[in-house]
């Protein structure tokens, strides 16, 4: 088996930042009190000198308006699941590794992409699409790819050969160690991993605790190390916190196009697609507005769900500022297994036409762009109905029938016992006979035929059989 572990070093930060394109000075705090300290700083923020460990309140005097969010570690494992949904790509085995990791065992898809290298670069850019950045590492063994992706040691150990060299310089920290136990073995002269290798086993045992060797021999693929994938839920729910509050709809097209990216990516690895998107946008002191899109097909083309954002954008009264969006898929469905770019824009020419009606309805309104669906109803004015755009419809009738009909029958001429139209009409045999209606007092009792005039045209005439003689024209084929 062969690891790649994701570790994502400001996944504090990031789950509170990644909602603005620009760079603005935040800080993600732990504590309570004098004693509340920065965990975590934008590069805006560092710039200025704020540093992880600073107390809050020097922070606040190196910035004079400096964002403070304190951490929430419920949304960081939100996130991390999110990013394990979308990692799916390339996997089909991922697994968390908490507090900022994830895990993919990728000896099977390695091929798949291309190599490693084209696998790893896809991979961190689809979590810089969604606003994450992160440290990439190859190892055997799960746990050593996680020590080594968070030791910032970006390796590549594809043996075990090679992983021995990678771990054996990495420091005590990646052990996990509290403080004291830490301490003693910095006591003893220890400072590396390979440092333990080197004592008895039995003595580092009883001095730090089993469960170092255990980490030790997993680390280094003395013992098994199961771990086990993770299952994303069948619904997608997000959320995203702005920076701060955003007042305009040109503003808000940057969050919600990451959002929609990982809605994209946990679809597709999943083989599934979107036919409704839900959008809650959360004003700051007002009620939320609601943001609803119905696709005529389920979809994953996140490029496409961003032009129809944009059109109803710009019919959109925002009203009070936003603070977070929120995107929900309920429902989604199979949509088989093309292997879609996050970005994608080819579309067969059935989602070409889906995508205009959706993108008119997103600019006119749902109720301005309607379909016609047949009905079972044998009277040709009422076999039809507005619907929704590619619904089908039931057909009461399987007879000839023109696909347009005229607003209203015109009355025909009677020459020579035959109905008349520029010239006589020449009638095909076997007529379609309706009578129908009876029970909501508009009843009908006709003869259908086909009928040809001079020129060659298909016309739909019917004879009234309550008044023997009365022809009318309604319709015309094709």
């Amino acid at each position: 088996m062969l690891w790649l572990c994701v570790h994502l070093p400001d996944l504090p930060i990031e789950v509170c930042a990644r909602g603005a394109p620009t760079d603005e000075p935040l800080v993600v705090v732990e504590g309570e009190g004098r004693e509340q300290r920065v965990l975590a700083a934008t590069p805006a923020a560092r710039r200025a000198g704020v540093q992880p460990g600073m107390r809050t309140s020097a922070a606040h005097a190196l910035v004079d308006r400096l964002g403070v969010r304190e951490r929430d570690p419920g949304s960081e494992r939100e996130a991390l699941e999110r990013l394990a949904a979308l990692s799916g790509r390339y996997t089909s085995h991922v697994s968390l590794a908490p507090p900022a990791g994830l895990l993919l065992e990728v000896g099977g898809s390695r091929n798949l992409f291309g190599g490693l290298g084209t696998l790893i670069a896809r991979l961190a850019r689809d979590l810089a699409e969604v606003g994450y950045g992160g440290r990439f590492a190859l190892a055997p063994t799960p746990l050593g790819a996680t020590w080594l992706a968070a030791s910032g040691a970006e390796t590549r150990a594809l043996d075990h050969g090679a992983l021995f060299k990678a771990l054996a310089p990495l420091p005590l920290a990646c052990l996990g160690l509290d403080a004291g136990r830490e301490a003693l073995l910095a006591g003893m002269g220890l400072r590396s991993l390979a440092d333990c290798l080197r004592l008895p086993r039995d003595g580092l045992a009883r001095r730090v605790g089993p469960e170092v060797l255990l980490a030790l021999d997993r680390a280094f693929g003395r013992l098994p190390d199961p771990r086990e994938p993770y299952v994303p839920p069948s619904r997608f729910s997000a959320r995203l916190p702005l920076p701060s509050p955003v007042a305009t709809s040109e503003a808000l097209l940057f969050p919600l196009r990451r959002l929609l990216l990982e809605l994209a990516g946990f679809l597709e690895a999943r083989a599934l697609g979107a036919r409704r998107l839900d959008f809650v946008l959360q004003h700051h002191r007002s009620r939320a507005t609601g943001m609803t899109f119905d696709f005529v097909a389920p979809s994953r083309d996140a490029r496409h769900w961003l032009l129809l954002v944009r059109e109803r954008l710009e019919r959109l009264e925002l009203g009070a500022p936003i603070e977070e969006i929120e995107l929900r898929v309920e429902n989604p469905e199979d949509l088989g297994s093309r292997n879609l770019d996050l970005l994608a824009g080819e579309q067969t020419p059935e989602e070409g036409r889906a995508s205009i009606v959706e993108r008119l309805q997103a600019r006119l309104g749902r109720d301005a762009v309607r379909g016609l669906a047949s009905c079972p109803e044998h009277r040709p004015e009422r076999a039809w109905r507005y619907g929704e755009p590619g619904e089908e419809g039931r057909a009461a009738a399987r007879a000839r029938r023109p696909l347009w009909l005229l607003p209203e029958p015109i009355p025909l001429e009677m020459r020579e016992d035959a109905p008349w139209l520029d010239g006589a009409l020449a009638l095909e045999p076997e007529p379609e006979r309706i009578e129908s209606g009876w029970w909501d007092g508009r009843d009908v009792a006709r003869d259908y035929y086909v009928a040809r005039d001079g020129g060659g045209r298909r016309l739909w005439v019917f004879r009234e059989l309550r008044a023997p003689g009365r022809w009318f024209l309604q319709g015309v084929f094709g």
